[in-house]
C-alpha cells in the first residue's frame, strides 16, 4: 500500500525544479572552512614554523609577501612534494575511536624571473621579478567516526521534531532531511487538537518512537583548495621592497555522512541516514606588500590580503531508511516495515567574500651565520559574508557575526648556516577563530628543517607537527535555551614531510 506521505513525496519532487529545496544547512560553517588561514609555502619556509612575511628571495614570496620578490638577483624554478597522514581521535560519552588518512601531493610550484639592474647602473630602481606559482592552501582530505554502547540522551528524531514544529504539513516535505524524517515516519504530525477535533494542515509534529538510542557516524571529506598567483616585487636602494599579486583561488570538497541509530524495546529498529555534499568554487584576491631594511641586519615586513570573493556551486543529496518493527500506525492504516526517502539531487549556487587579513613580520640576520624571524597576522572572522539568490543567507551571516571573532596568528623561525648547509626550526601558533568559548580551538605547529646550497641548486626538507580540537555536533537540540544535542571532541594530529627542489638560471 503507498501512504499519503509517500504520494505527497512525489509532489515535492516535482515542485523541486522550481527551487524549493534548499542544498544544505550550516552555510556559516562554509565561511570558516573556506577562510581559516595557514601558511605555507616552501620547505625553507615550512621549516621556519611559515614564518615569511619579512623574508625575501624565497619563492613563497609569490603568494605571500610579494614585496620579497624583489631580492632575487636570480631566476629560479623550483616544486616541492610532500607526504603526511591526518589522524583522528575521537571521544563520545568516553568512548575513543581513531581513524588515519594519507596524504600525497605536490603542493608547490613555482617559477621566477628576475631582472636586476647591473652594480653599474644608477638610479633609485634596482630591478624587480615576476613571479607565477601553483600552491595548495588547504587539504581536507580526512576522516574520523564515534560510536556508543551507552544510549545517548537525545536522538535525531527530537531534532527533526524541533525543525518540523511551525511548518504546514502541506510544506515539510520541502525541508530537505526534516522532510526525509516526515516522509518515513520518523515524524508524525500531530491531527487533532485536546478535544479531539481535527487540525486543517497541521503544523506541530511529535514521533511514536520514545526511547534513547545507540549512535554512530562516519565522516570522510576530500579535497583541496589552491590557488595559482602572479606577483611582481621591486628593489629601491636595495632597501625598500615592493610588491603586489593577483591570486585565482579553487576549491573543491566533498564530505560524505553516514549516520545511524539503533534502539531496543521500540516500533523502529534501525535509522540510517546517508548525506553526500560536494562544493566547487573559484574566486581571486589581492596581495599588497613591503618590506624595508633599515639597517642591513634587519628586515621589517608588512602585508594586506583582500578578501576573496568566491563563487561556490554544491550538489547535495540525501536518504533515510528505516527499519520499523512491523509496527501498525493506525491514522495511515499501514503496516511499517522497512521505509526510506531520498532526496533529488539538489543544486545551489551562492558568493562568499572571506575576511582580509594584515600581517606583519621583522627579521634579524647574525652575519652570515643565520637569523631569526618573526610573524604576526590578524583576521576578524566576523566579517565574512555569504550571498546568494537561491536561499535567503541572513540567519547563516548572523551566525557568523555571533560565532566568530578577531584573532592573532603568532610565528617564529630560525636557520643556523654552517657553509652550504642549513638547519632550521619554527613554531606557529594560529588563535581560536570562535569568539568566546571554554573550549580552544587554537593551532599549533612545530617545525623543523634540513637544506644544501649549491650553485646551480638546492635541496630543502622539512617534517610539521600540527595539533588541534574540534568539537562536532551532529545535530542540535535546544532545551531551555542551552544545547543538549551529542557533542564529540576531535584531536587532530597531522604531520607532513615536505621536499623542495630548486634550480636557478
Amino acid at each position: 500500500m503507498i501512504s499519503i506521505k509517500k504520494l505527497l513525496l512525489s509532489v515535492c519532487f516535482l515542485m523541486f525544479s522550481f527551487g524549493l529545496l534548499k542544498a544544505q544547512s550550516g552555510y556559516f560553517e562554509d565561511a570558516l572552512r573556506f577562510s581559516q588561514f595557514n601558511s605555507t609555502g616552501s620547505a625553507r619556509i615550512m621549516g621556519l614554523g611559515g614564518t615569511q612575511m619579512s623574508l625575501g628571495g624565497d619563492i613563497s614570496n609569490i603568494h605571500t609577501n610579494p614585496a620579497g620578490l624583489g631580492f632575487f638577483r636570480r631566476s629560479e624554478f623550483s616544486f616541492t612534494p610532500s607526504f603526511g597522514t591526518w589522524t583522528t581521535e575521537t571521544n563520545y560519552l568516553g568512548q575513543l575511536q581513531e581513524n588515519r588518512t594519507t596524504n600525497i601531493a605536490i603542493p608547490n610550484l613555482s617559477l621566477v624571473i628576475s631582472n636586476p639592474k647591473g652594480p653599474l647602473e644608477t638610479g633609485a630602481f634596482r630591478g624587480g621579478t615576476f613571479g607565477i606559482s601553483f600552491n595548495r592552501t588547504n587539504n581536507f582530505n580526512s576522516n574520523f567516526g564515534y560510536f556508543s554502547d551507552i544510549e545517548g540522551q537525545t536522538s535525531i528524531i527530537d531534532a527533526f521534531i524541533q525543525q518540523a514544529n511551525g511548518i504546514p504539513e502541506s510544506q515539510i516535505e520541502n525541508f530537505g532531511l526534516t522532510g526525509l524524517a516526515y516522509s518515513t515516519f520518523l515524524i508524525n504530525p500531530i491531527t487533532e487538537d485536546q478535544n479531539g477535533n481535527p487540525i486543517n494542515n497541521p503544523s506541530q509534529y511529535d514521533s511514536f518512537v520514545l526511547g534513547f538510542p545507540f549512535q554512530d557516524e562516519s565522516v570522510v571529506t576530500e579535497g583541496r583548495s589552491t590557488q595559482t598567483t602572479i606577483s611582481y616585487g621591486a628593489n629601491f636602494y636595495n632597501k625598500l621592497f615592493v610588491g603586489g599579486g593577483l591570486g585565482l583561488t579553487s576549491i573543491n570538497y566533498t564530505s560524505r555522512k553516514s549516520y545511524g541509530e539503533e534502539f531496543f524495546n521500540e516500533p523502529l529498529m534501525v535509522s540510517s541516514i546517508d548525506e553526500f555534499l560536494n562544493i566547487t568554487g573559484f574566486g581571486a584576491n589581492i596581495n599588497l606588500g613591503v618590506i624595508y631594511k633599515p639597517i642591513d641586519e634587519v628586515n621589517l615586513g608588512f602585508n594586506f590580503q583582500s578578501p576573496t570573493w568566491y563563487r561556490f556551486n554544491e550538489e547535495f543529496e540525501a536518504s533515510i531508511v528505516n527499519q520499523f518493527d512491523n509496527f501498525y500506525f493506525e491514522p495511515e492504516d499501514i503496516t511499517l516495515g522497512t521505509e526510506q526517502a531520498s532526496t533529488p539531487i539538489v543544486l545551489g549556487t551562492y558568493n562568499l567574500n572571506t575576511p582580509m587579513r594584515f600581517s606583519g613580520g621583522a627579521t634579524f640576520f647574525a652575519g652570515k651565520n643565520g637569523f631569526i624571524s618573526a610573524d604576526i597576522d590578524f583576521v576578524d572572522y566576523s566579517r565574512g559574508r555569504i550571498n546568494s539568490r537561491d536561499f535567503n543567507p541572513n540567519d547563516d551571516n548572523q551566525e557568523i557575526r555571533r560565532l566568530y571573532g578577531q584573532t592573532f596568528n603568532y610565528r617564529v623561525g630560525g636557520e643556523y648556516r654552517i657553509d652550504k648547509f642549513r638547519v632550521r626550526a619554527g613554531y606557529g601558533l594560529y588563535g581560536d577563530p570562535f569568539r568566546s568559548s571554554t573550549f580552544s580551538r587554537s593551532t599549533q605547529q612545530l617545525t623543523g628543517g634540513f637544506g644544501v646550497r649549491f650553485e646551480k641548486v638546492y635541496v630543502d626538507l622539512a617534517v610539521m607537527g600540527t595539533r588541534f580540537d574540534q568539537l562536532y555536533n551532529p545535530y542540535s537540540v535546544i532545551e531551555n535555551g542551552q544545547e543538549i544535542g551529542p557533542i564529540i571532541e576531535i584531536r587532530n594530529q597531522i604531520t607532513n614531510g615536505m621536499l623542495t627542489v630548486g634550480f636557478n638560471f
